[in-house]
């Protein structure tokens, strides 16, 4: 099997992990020498299968950008993936379970783009091209059996992202207090996770620049209306059916969902 063969393997045996519920071996452990760039390869190959099928993408998602989802899954450095139009869903949701295969949710703020955002952005760049900020829960899924991940294999299976709850109303916070947001995350009532801003690799725009680097690199721009999704505010906790999930964001409010 040629080198491109094995990744597009890969890419197909994820495909049918989506449909199935069935999680695949680690990557890793199919490909020996395994290297970040072919685990975004295989990322990209489904990308491209779900826009073939019509579906749209509407946005990235930065993650590990926190030391303790780092320290969480083994990994030291940030990776990134896409999500579809299909599983964004709104504040308050009842979301079925099933569609997923071990779901965990992580407490995380979203910005959108009133620009496009080059390779070379800077800093200042990426702050004026936030033109919305926006209360958020990402739940990480992995199609990965036993979520048994090293970072070749979560960027493979498109940074384990399952799907994206978003408080369509944006907060007002100015771009200096963002590392001062603070989230307290519950599950059925009781407190399994806390952070603030700061958490997010000192400030939760600074990913959003290293995302802009990145995918310039591979000629896919960040483009007006992206929604983009900079990590978590701590590690991550499991949820099941009959749970509900809320995330406390002190004066910038609150955002849940219930698992059925």
């Amino acid at each position: 099997m040629t080198n491109s063969a094995a990744l597009q393997r890969i890419a197909d045996d994820f495909l049918g992990a989506y449909a199935s519920g069935d999680p695949i071996a680690p990557p890793r452990k199919t490909i020996a020498d395994l290297d970040l760039a072919g685990a975004y390869q295989i990322q990209q190959l489904q990308e491209k299968a779900f826009i073939k099928q019509g579906r749209k993408v509407v946005g990235r998602k930065i993650g590990l950008t926190s030391l303790a989802m780092q320290q969480q899954l083994g990994v030291d450095s940030p990776d990134f993936g896409f999500f579809t139009k299909d599983v964004v869903f709104s504040g308050g949701a009842d979301i079925e379970v099933e569609q997923f295969i071990s779901p965990k949710v992580e407490p995380e703020l979203a910005f959108i783009l009133g620009s496009d955002l080059a390779a070379d952005a800077t800093f200042d760049d990426v702050c004026s091209a936030v033109v919305s900020t926006h209360l958020a829960i990402e739940i990480i899924d992995s199609r990965v059996m036993d979520w048994d991940i090293k970072l070749v294999d979560t960027v493979a299976d498109n940074a384990s992202c399952g799907a994206i709850i978003l408080d369509r109303t944006p907060i007002e916070v100015k771009i200096d207090d963002l590392p001062n947001v603070s989230a307290a995350m519950s599950i059925d009532g009781e407190v399994v996770g806390a952070g603030t801003g700061a958490d997010v690799m000192g400030h939760p725009l600074i990913p959003l620049q290293w995302l802009a680097g990145v995918l310039g690199e591979q000629g896919v721009p960040l483009k007006a209306g992206d929604i983009i999704l900079t990590g978590s505010f701590c590690g991550a906790a499991p949820v099941i059916a009959g749970q509900l999930v809320e995330i406390d964001y002190g004066p910038y409010g609150t955002l849940s969902a219930s698992f059925s």
